[in-house]
């Protein structure tokens, strides 16, 4: 097993990527804490990795409260005394034009998505300096690289995630802590559906028409990347984000992908 002895935090793995990612490191062997503001579906997934043999803790956690982070970062460590791997997955998004982005929405969608990635980097970073080892993995988002419309706030905090993770490898690299971001596409869970539902059919066919693979990803699918980043195969590897979107940031602007085989010119 890849994280046989490793213990994991993973942040907003109630559902969707986080659980995916929590339940596929477990099933290599790592000890998983999950952070979720939903206590009830954090136990649940809890319990899914502890009928996997593996131990697990649940703890109600706001990432955006700078407090709550550095207090469940106390707790963690007194049970476990160490954490190998942490992910930065919680996240929250609303579709709004920017305009009307109020200053309350604003701060709170920053407030999970980027200060959130740093509260819990720096709290649980402190542990990893002292041990001079570990793995942090951000979950960014493909929007972060070819950006989305009416999700403002979103992609500037998403791409305020790949800049804090090449900070943080470069300034953590001496301790020994390798920092990486994976940028999801179009990955079908509950938030994204969610969102998908609000936006009329032909929209949505046009938006799994532009993914080069012809599907939108499942949370599995990001949860192998995490794994690879999490496990010694990436021990050379630091500072880097990754698209896991289905070849849709390699797409040149303005294309779609083929649906025809070009005949031959004479």
């Amino acid at each position: 097993m890849k994280l046989s002895g490793k213990v994991a935090v993973i942040t907003g793995a109630g559902s969707g990527i986080g659980r995916a990612i929590a339940l596929l490191f477990a099933k290599e062997g790592a000890d998983v804490v999950i952070l979720d503001v939903d206590l009830e579906a954090a136990e649940k997934v809890a319990s899914e990795i502890k009928a996997l043999g593996r131990e697990a803790m649940a703890l109600k956690v706001d990432v955006s409260n700078y407090y709550e982070v550095n207090e469940a970062a106390k707790r963690v460590i007194e049970k476990f005394g160490k954490v190998d791997i942490l992910v930065n997955n919680a996240g929250i998004t609303k579709r709004i034009e920017a305009e009307k982005i109020s200053l309350e929405e604003w701060n709170k969608v920053i407030g999970v998505d980027l200060n959130g990635t740093f509260f819990c980097s720096q709290a649980f970073g402190r542990e990893m300096i002292k041990r001079r080892s570990g793995k942090i993995i951000n979950i960014s988002s493909q929007a972060a690289i070819g950006a989305t419309p009416f999700e403002a706030h979103y992609v500037a905090a998403k791409s305020g995630i790949i800049g804090l993770t090449k900070a943080l490898a470069v300034e953590w690299a001496r301790y020994g802590i390798l920092v990486n971001c994976i940028c999801p596409g179009f990955t079908e869970t509950p938030l994204t559906k969610r969102l998908m539902s609000q936006l009329p059919p032909e929209v949505f066919a046009e938006r799994i028409r532009r993914i080069p693979l012809g599907r939108p990803a499942q949370p599995e699918d990001q949860a192998k990347v995490a794994l690879f980043l999490a496990s010694s195969d990436s021990d050379y590897i630091t500072g880097q984000a990754i698209p896991v979107d289905g070849g849709t940031t390699a797409l040149s602007s303005g294309y779609s992908p083929p649906t025809y085989v070009p005949k031959e010119s004479s």
